[in-house]
């Protein structure tokens, strides 16, 4: 099948009102306090509270500055952790799973409280989410971590029983789910503008189209050899996710890049969104490899999401894939046309948490697992003051050791086909078990 008859375009549907732009060219300063390598959210944070504290910063992006999953993501504020409690607390103790969850809180305040103070323009909207359960058996989990969120956390989390499922979402899919309401959506393409525009009216001076090819310890600063020239920098920090190259040999054999996809659909009547997507809440699934699916900022449009196991080029069965995925929800959307399809890719790591650490002098703040819309802006400005020692704003349980390295890893996940594949196995399984 044609890619016409797909979708429309293969660009991300929030280019449409904020595309993502070079900018003009500036001259390497010839020594900084910070250097800063990625331009996205982490990276543009970190360089505002940086230069707000007076440090001489320069960010360089080997893209234009948003380009990837800064503008190409689903803008949900969930600042979901992959791991559950459980698991969490297996690997690392109960202590770290607490805080964990009550730093996701925390950081979500951040966010919301950050849009209002700096005023950016980003069509945030606190409305909600609702998680689908495949089968009763884990929507009588999922009930019980909802509760426990309630009690422990005081986030306004409840079930939501079969019944009354619809109220929420249109579809008979699910067999009920979970409610947050500490969990919003924002147009992730303006949100990184509004960032971009702030940090450089605060000094950040961000190189775009500058890739970083080596970074260098000589004596007590840094040489950081770019494609536009090599510049000195007392302090390095680097905030490359699920775009990291060879620049960063050590994390990159941490990260792996995995690609998400996102689909659009053309414009739907109103009384259709009002009954697909009645509370115009974010959507997420119990599954493995779920779905993630929201409104248009504007209310028109549906777009989903989900994982993409292809690794080369723009292969057609990704899309049909996320089609038919819509379909199973809404079978009234057979017919329905895409106006967009896109993909970015995300970083996993082994321990599907995001992290701050130190290697050789150079600080790390990466491994968002896709949740980057709360803790790229949160890991970011942690990082910052962790550079700036001003130990009380750079505290975060998410400062510890480096993620454990992938055996026979090199930045080529010719893993994930298989690993995908494995997961989505599993979501059938326990679909046929509901």
């Amino acid at each position: 099948m044609h890619e016409s008859k797909i979708a429309d375009k293969s660009t991300p549907y929030w280019w449409e009102s904020a595309p993502v732009m070079p900018l003009q060219s500036q001259p390497l300063a010839r020594m900084l306090d910070v250097a800063i390598v990625g331009a996205g959210y982490a990276g543009l944070s970190a360089g505002l509270a940086l230069a707000r504290e007076g440090r001489s910063v320069a960010a360089f992006d080997a893209m234009n500055p948003g380009e990837g999953a800064s503008s190409r993501n689903g803008g949900m504020t969930s600042g979901s952790i992959r791991p559950d409690y459980v698991t969490i607390t297996r690997r690392f103790g109960e202590r770290k799973a607490m805080e964990v969850e009550a730093e996701g809180k925390v950081a979500r305040d951040f966010l919301y409280d950050f849009i209002s103070s700096e005023r950016l323009e980003c069509d945030f909207q606190l409305v909600g989410q609702f998680k689908g359960a495949i089968g009763f058996e884990q929507y009588e989990k999922m009930a019980r971590g909802a509760e426990a969120l309630a009690k422990k956390l005081g986030i306004e989390a409840y079930a939501v029983p079969y019944a009354e499922q619809r109220n929420y979402v249109g579809t008979d899919f699910y067999r009920g789910g979970t409610v947050r309401m500490d969990i919003g959506g924002l147009h992730p393409a303006k949100f990184h503008a509004e960032l971009l525009r702030v940090a450089l009216a605060s000094g950040v001076t961000v190189h775009s189209s500058t890739s970083v090819i080596s970074i260098e310890r000589d004596g007590s600063v840094f040489r950081v050899k770019t494609s536009a020239g090599t510049v000195q920098a007392r302090q390095v920090l680097v905030c490359t996710n699920g775009y990291t190259d060879g620049a960063v040999p050590f994390l990159r054999r941490r990260l792996v890049p995995v690609r998400s996809r996102m689909i659009a659909t053309e414009e739907l009547a109103p009384e259709l969104m009002a009954r697909l997507m009645p509370k115009q809440m974010m959507m997420i699934e119990g599954r493995q490899l779920g779905f993630y699916y929201r409104p248009s900022p504007d209310g028109k449009r549906i777009l989903l999401g989900g994982r993409d196991s292809s690794r080369t080029g723009d292969p057609e069965a990704p899309k049909l894939y996320l089609r038919q995925g819509l379909v199973s929800l809404f079978p009234e959307l057979a017919n329905v046309r895409l106006s967009h399809s896109w993909f970015g890719n995300v970083a996993m790591n082994r321990h599907m948490l995001p992290r701050i650490f130190e290697k050789d002098g150079i600080v790390y703040a990466t491994g968002f697992c896709g949740s980057g819309v709360v803790w790229g802006p949160w890991i970011g400005m942690r990082a910052a003051h962790k550079l700036m020692g001003n130990n009380e704003r750079a505290r975060t349980t998410f400062d510890f050791a480096p993620p454990p390295a992938i055996p026979f890893y090199r930045g080529n996940p010719w893993f994930l086909p298989v690993m995908i594949g494995s997961y989505r196995i599993q979501d059938r399984i326990a679909q046929w078990r509901a």
